[in-house]
């Protein structure tokens, strides 16, 4: 298993060819860079303009990325009533949507038959996955990349069983 910088990180995008499947699972993520973000949405100070520019680099390289092709997927796995930070990210979601992405939300209740990883993970071409590891309060610790065929199998039919019951964004309300 490898780990990736941030460098690597953009490298994955630049060279997928066919899909990027991105399968998150946690209701509370307490990510350095959107502190202050999450304290301007609380204020009532944050609208889509202030996230799109928050996230500017993020959906740069998602255009770039579905311009060439890429189906670019997200599903999130959430809780029901959502956490606070599940709202946040809701309320941001269309601007990921502009760039590209599609995005389904699955709340937990009906993923109990399913199959998941033990992390959130991206899903390249179906055959390379980078795994998020995350403290329990949320923090970021790290990544780690593996191109094991029978761990990218795994993680590519966990994405398509919760992209399969998820509802798209547009259609989903939160609770």
């Amino acid at each position: 298993m490898e780990s990736l910088d941030a460098e690597g990180w953009a490298q994955l995008f630049n060279s997928c060819r066919e899909s990027a499947c991105h399968l998150e699972m946690r209701d509370h993520y307490a990510v350095a860079e959107e502190a202050a973000d999450i304290e301007k949405w609380r204020a009532g100070k944050w609208g889509p303009e202030e996230d799109a520019a928050s996230k500017a680099g993020w959906l740069e390289l998602m255009r770039a990325t579905a311009a060439r092709g890429v189906r670019l997927r997200r599903t999130r796995i959430i809780s029901e009533p959502a956490s606070e930070y599940i709202r946040f990210e809701h309320d941001g979601t269309p601007q990921n949507i502009e760039a590209g992405e599609e995005v389904r939300w699955l709340p937990r209740t009906r993923a109990s038959g399913l199959a998941l990883p033990g992390n959130d993970c991206w899903i390249f071409d179906g055959a390379t996955v980078l795994f998020n590891h995350f403290t329990g309060e949320g923090g970021w610790v790290g990544n780690e990349l593996s191109r094991d065929p029978r761990v990218a199998e795994l993680c590519t039919k966990a994405f398509e069983s919760a992209w399969e019951l998820g509802v798209p964004h547009d259609e989903f309300t939160l609770t």
